[in-house]
């Protein structure tokens, strides 16, 4: 049933359903802590685009979705950051990067896993398929249906799509420097 007073600004729905989307959380995540972050992060979320919602239970709905989506991605984040923990546990001690090219790494893994989920399905496990488990074309095809020339062109995509995201990256880093203005003679 739709209510049309029903109108809530932020701080009045994170002081009627706080309570309850961190108790949600605490519950799915089993941690008080994250399930804290994650519930701040959805009104912090709210904050940056507001939104109006016809009833108490449309608003609850899209807590509830907003914050299982970001439950995912924590565990997402987390099975990434336990393999790469992993990968540095098997190497020597004297071979272990410094932190900071850790968090470099984990961070750029992060970006790559953003850009893979992007894809069509087969367009990402072949290429995680062929980087990550160092399968051949024919044994991606094999593995997904599909003909050898299909898996060069989905490697093909999801390397593009990587020398985008790499671009992005550089651009992201480079000094922007004021361009000299042509229209006055030098002095």
């Amino acid at each position: 049933m739709h209510n049309a007073s029903f109108s809530p600004d932020t701080e009045s729905l994170y002081r009627n359903y706080h309570g309850w989307l961190h108790g949600w959380l605490r519950r799915r995540l089993g941690n008080s802590l994250d399930a804290a972050d994650l519930a701040q992060d959805v009104f912090v979320r709210l904050l940056q685009k507001p939104r109006h919602f016809g009833s108490e239970p449309e608003a609850r709905v899209y807590l509830r979705l907003m914050a299982n989506g970001m439950c995912v991605d924590l565990w997402r984040r987390r099975q990434i950051e336990q393999a790469w923990l992993e990968e540095l546990a098997n190497r020597p001690a004297a071979l272990a990067p410094s932190a900071e090219h850790q968090a470099l790494v984990l961070e750029a893994l992060h970006e790559i896993d953003s850009m893979l989920r992007t894809l069509p399905a087969k367009v990402g496990n072949a290429f995680f398929m062929a980087m990550a488990d160092g399968m051949s074309n024919r044994e991606i095809a094999d593995a997904l249906g599909v003909s050898t020339r299909m898996v060069h062109k989905y490697i093909s995509q999801a390397m593009l799509c990587c020398l985008q995201l790499e671009a992005r990256q550089t651009l992201a880093e480079t000094p922007v420097y004021p361009r000299p203005c042509l229209s006055q003679p030098p002095r």
